[in-house]
């Protein structure tokens, strides 16, 4: 399966022209599937817009995704503002040709964030199936807890998709957490991030495909970039025999309470 992670420049942009040049991105570099950033509809250091951009899961938007995924024959996954029974939830979403595929709500919010003035956070884990992998959806501050990307891997996750927001001088968060978080859990991990700067925030860029080794195999600079990459499923397990790390956890935290 061939895969592609989009990083944004979209400051100021309507949702509409946010989901033109995505779909631009995807007639320029057709894939399976495609991972958007945290937020990626509404723009996330945007403020009250969130609530005014806030969609129900299967709003206007997710319309138009279904659209440009019959198009373009790509899954997509999008963060969005999720209105539902009074509340805001920091979701992302995988439509694809006939719709939804799978549905996610952040967890946790981002400490110390505005995240925490204006989401509801949701603690149930989301895994899917597609295109013969097993996939799992975190969102940003998830993936940084080695019991996010793991627990996925345990429930038979091949790849783990991240669409986040990451701040410059939060590289480290990039260039060493989200790798080592697939190495240790042998897992397929993609990491997609925003661009540029949006009402006073910059973000880092650096988006990244890693595979299940720790290699990195795709990495995006700072500016707006479309990265790709083909996920071997049989790097997986040859990974988990190299190094049985999610056959030996359970021995490993056994040790401490005895």
């Amino acid at each position: 399966m061939k895969i592609g992670v989009y990083q944004p420049d979209h400051a100021g942009l309507s949702t509409s022209q946010r989901i033109e040049r995505l779909q631009a991105q995807l007639q320029a570099k057709p894939v399976d599937l495609v991972v958007c950033p945290e937020l990626f509809l509404s723009g996330y250091h945007v403020g009250d817009e969130l609530k005014r951009r806030a969609e129900p899961a299967g709003g206007p938007s997710f319309e138009r995704a279904t659209q440009i995924a019959a198009a373009t024959g790509a899954a997509i996954i999008y963060g969005y503002p999720e209105a539902a029974d009074g509340k805001l939830y920091n979701s992302a979403c995988c439509v694809g040709p006939q719709g939804m595929i799978a549905h996610h709500r952040k967890a946790a919010n981002s400490p110390n964030s505005f995240e925490e003035d204006y989401f509801t956070p949701d603690g149930r884990a989301t895994l899917f199936e597609f295109g013969g992998l097993k996939i799992a959806i975190l969102i940003c501050y998830e993936s940084e807890f080695p019991e996010g990307v793991r627990g996925a891997a345990l429930k038979g996750a091949d790849l783990v998709t991240v669409p986040t927001a990451l701040a410059e001088k939060w590289e480290f968060v990039a260039e060493k957490l989200i790798p080592t978080r697939a190495f240790e859990s042998c897992v397929w991990l993609a990491y997609s991030n925003h661009s540029g700067t949006e009402n006073g925030l910059t973000y880092y860029g650096g988006s990244r495909i890693v595979a299940p080794d720790g290699e990195q195999v795709a990495v995006a600079g700072r500016g707006e970039q479309f990265i790709t990459a083909r996920i071997d499923a049989e790097r997986v397990p040859a990974a988990r025999q190299r190094l049985p790390y999610l056959r030996d956890c359970g021995l490993i935290a056994a040790s401490f309470e005895k």
